[in-house]
């Protein structure tokens, strides 16, 4: 792994992790009425076609840090269902 692989991934990890401020505040206040489920949902299609993607071109910092995004939408919409 070069040191432009290990930028990329931690470009993705910075990126991917702005959803957490969002579900750490859902946690605390049990409330998502403000969560907009659309937003989620076209976040969750760009990660799927970004994981595609990295799959076609074998960029690992790709696959792995849009994995971990669309994991974090899961858990968000997961949350909006159960609080709203």
């Amino acid at each position: 792994m070069e040191g432009i692989d290990i930028l990329g991934i931690v470009a993705g990890i910075c990126t991917s992790s702005s959803i957490l401020p969002q579900i750490i505040k859902t946690l605390k206040k049990k409330k998502a009425e403000e969560v907009s489920i659309f937003m989620f949902i076209v976040l969750m299609t760009g990660n799927a076609l970004w994981i595609y993607y990295g799959f076609v071109k074998s960029d690992i910092a790709i696959i792995s840090t849009n994995f971990f995004a669309l994991a974090l939408n899961i858990v968000m919409i997961v949350l909006k269902f159960r609080y709203c």
